[in-house]
């Protein structure tokens, strides 16, 4: 590994650089293009430009709120299980140098894109200064934190209608609220399930069956809130609520019986019937709000 003659150890930090970004999570991004799918504007080319950038950007940001959490996290990290192996700075592939300086190259991306849709990096803004606040306070508060993971999806949606100039109805941010609630919540249920409390401070001062009821309150609360969407302000997606509530009944066995959920991206990205119901159901919304003329 630390043969430089050989060029591995470059390859390897290149590798760890690219790992430390953690570009499976950026799928939470996709959240970002909520507005253009609901606001029918998908087939946009100036909307869809707009919409993707605000994606690109996001994940530039959601990447460097993971390196900064990193590095505060670099010693917990090192005494975890799987930690110290799958996260490069507690391995030791990549140093805090190097982690500095991706750090710095993504922020000023983020600057650069301040000239092109700065309403968009504004909302980013405010997402960076929500996850430096979680990294070095919020995540140690109960309620609170899940609160925070939360409140990261809804400026998604955020950046998303300001992309587009758009408004998004009150009931969709309700929804993705809930739905946000519902996977961190499962989240810190898994993790103190499987691996107890003594990796992350704050499940001392939770329960696995307050979880759970936390969790049955959030997934209701996103159904009756999706249900309220489509019945107020788009009624052609009452065919996409079937694959919503079977998505959170598969979600749900994924949980209990597979032992899924402490990352909400890999139990998406895993079992396919899951992410069969996630295809279907953008599908689904894109014929029924499919742009008519006149």
């Amino acid at each position: 590994m630390h043969d430089t003659a050989g060029g591995r150890l470059p390859l390897a930090q290149l590798r760890g650089l690219g790992t430390l970004m953690r570009p499976k999570q950026w799928v939470k991004n996709g959240f970002v293009l909520m507005p253009l799918i609901f606001t029918s504007k998908f087939l946009d080319a100036n909307a869809v430009s707009h919409a993707l950038l605000a994606v690109l950007l996001f994940c530039l940001a959601s990447s460097a709120a993971y390196i900064v959490n990193d590095m505060h996290d670099i010693e917990r990290d090192r005494r975890h299980p799987q930690k110290f192996k799958s996260r490069p700075l507690a391995a030791g592939i990549v140093s805090a140098s190097m982690a500095l300086a991706l750090l710095a190259v993504l922020y000023g991306a983020l600057i650069c894109g301040w000239f092109f849709v700065p309403n968009v990096v504004l909302v980013i803004g405010a997402y960076l200064a929500l996850n430096l606040a979680y990294t070095f306070m919020l995540k140690h508060q109960p309620v609170v934190d899940i609160f925070t993971i939360a409140i990261g999806f809804a400026l998604r949606v955020g950046a998303g209608a300001v992309a587009l100039d758009v408004s998004v109805s009150s009931w969709m941010f309700l929804t993705t609220l809930c739905l946000a609630l519902y996977l961190a919540v499962v989240k810190r249920r898994q993790e103190l399930r499987l691996d107890g409390p003594e990796w992350r401070k704050v499940l001392e001062m939770y329960s696995v069956s307050l979880m759970g009821r936390y969790a049955e309150m959030s997934a209701t609360c996103a159904l009756v809130f999706y249900g309220m969407f489509v019945m107020s302000d788009k009624t052609q997606l009452v065919i996409t609520f079937p694959l919503v509530l079977f998505g959170f009944f598969r979600y749900w066995y994924v949980v209990e019986e597979l032992d899924g959920g402490e990352s909400p991206t890999d139990a998406l990205l895993t079992d396919w019937p899951l992410l069969l119901t996630v295809v279907l159901w953008v599908g689904a919304c894109a014929w029924a709000l499919w742009p008519t003329k006149g």
